[in-house]
């Protein structure tokens, strides 16, 4: 009535499928067939070959994605809510009537190959990679999600056939979706579309079991300029209760790089220690999670200038002790508010609620309300943050990765020692 112009934007929605399957879940043999078998599943199925399939995906200005990690595996379509139905539909034709064309397994044998090499730039990655195998070494979690070069180039459509009709089972899938798309309808069309999918495993597959191992890896490379360490306990799986303290403890370590400056006046005491030592040029703490077990730890980039390397390990071992020891109240309760901010910050967007849907469904069986994780968050204090240290820190074997220029890292005597040292 005023002559404000109002519009009704087409609404967005994002609607995917995650599955309870991933490396972890492989073996020796196989390693990379779970991460192999995504990238096929989009080369054309029994019902729609690959130019269709893009073709049909691209018309309705959809987008159409897939990852693998050691523990899910997921496909998803961000799409109109109006499109939702055919997106649906794209979906359950790739995971039930894929073709496995023997050419398109040739050629996306090359296209995974050089995603490797790609990778090895990221040392980052690499180092986490490395991580897992050390601290998991003989368990399949110790495995790298793209497998090694000579199972890529030896993986044969039986094996991704088989990995298909052991892994890729009803019980093991859950439908999730977020944005402009309703409830009952999306239970229609997960009936309409998967209604048939027939269970071609009947047999319980074994939990793959984790087992954490202290260990060192010192891969020198003097040709890089920096040094590259991760240092790591055994965390705890997603349902613990000590997640949440663990995960305060994260963020009150925080993370730092030096090339965005800050330095003194930042809140994380960690990082003005890192940055008045001069050698440390970036951290960030980290927790990995998975069903039974994690990794808790510091990544950092260190200059090995003036034998910097391990006065920052000693710097990092000092902060896990301070934690135990001389956290004020009012550090905590910070750490608690940006913790808080950080995980809605993640649910910003379909996409990011869908996976956060997904991934809660299988690992906790259920959607946490926001309203339990914040109360779960507060209910972090310094006798619970005191605890976690202390069961999880103190005295336990570490793991630790160095790579680039190495030289000065402490042999793993005098870590696994300050380890132990006084927290009281």
């Amino acid at each position: 009535s005023s002559g404000i112009n109002a519009e009704w934007p087409l609404r967005p929605g994002t609607v995917g499928l995650w599955i309870d399957a991933g490396s972890r879940w492989e073996h020796e043999g196989n390693n990379g067939v779970a991460h192999f078998l995504e990238h096929l599943v989009f080369k054309g199925t029994a019902n729609r070959s690959q130019h269709e399939l893009e073709l049909e995906v691209e018309n309705m200005g959809a987008h159409l994605n897939a990852y693998t990690s050691r523990e899910q595996t997921v496909y998803y379509a961000k799409c109109f809510a109006k499109d939702v139905d055919r997106s649906m539909n794209i979906l359950a034709d790739i995971l039930q009537n894929p073709k496995l064309d023997e050419g398109a397994i040739e050629r996306e044998r090359h296209v995974i190959l050089r995603e490797m090499q790609e990778v090895e730039t990221q040392l980052q990655e690499v180092i986490f990679d490395h991580l897992h195998t050390i601290a998991y070494q003989g368990t399949p979690l110790s495995y790298n999600i793209l497998g090694p070069t000579k199972n890529i180039k030896s993986i044969t459509r039986n094996d991704l056939v088989d990995y298909i009709s052991r892994h890729y089972q009803p019980k093991n899938i859950y439908i999730a979706a977020a944005g402009g798309i309703d409830h009952a309808e999306l239970v229609k069309l997960a009936e309409k579309n998967f209604g048939a999918m027939a269970t071609t495993q009947e047999d319980s597959i074994p939990f793959p079991p984790a087992r954490f191992s202290g260990s060192l890896m010192n891969y020198r490379d003097d040709d890089n300029p920096f040094c590259h360490v991760a240092l790591a306990v055994e965390g705890c799986g997603w349902t613990n209760p000590d997640y949440f303290p663990l995960m305060v403890a994260n963020t009150l370590i925080g993370n730092w790089n030096r090339a965005q400056g800050g330095g003194r006046n930042i809140p994380s005491k960690f990082a003005r220690k890192i940055h008045e030592m001069g050698a440390g040029q970036s951290f960030m703490a980290f927790n990995t999670c998975y069903k039974d077990t994690g990794l808790w730890g510091i990544y950092g980039v260190v200059d090995p200038a003036n034998d910097g390397i391990r006065p920052f390990i000693m710097a990092i071992q000092s902060e896990f002790r301070r934690l135990y020891r001389s956290v004020s109240p009012g550090e905590i309760q910070r750490a608690k508010n940006l913790l808080k901010t950080y995980l809605l910050a993640q649910c910003d967007g379909t996409t990011a609620v869908c996976e956060d849907i997904g991934r809660q469904m299988l690992t906790y069986g259920r959607r946490i309300p926001l309203a339990e994780i914040d109360s779960r968050i507060e209910a972090v204090d310094q006798q619970s943050l005191k605890k976690v240290m202390a069961e999880y820190v103190y005295d336990v074997d570490p793991a630790l990765v160095a790579l680039g220029a190495t030289e000065g890292t402490p042999d793993y005597g005098l870590l696994r020692s300050l380890m132990s040292g006084p927290f009281e």
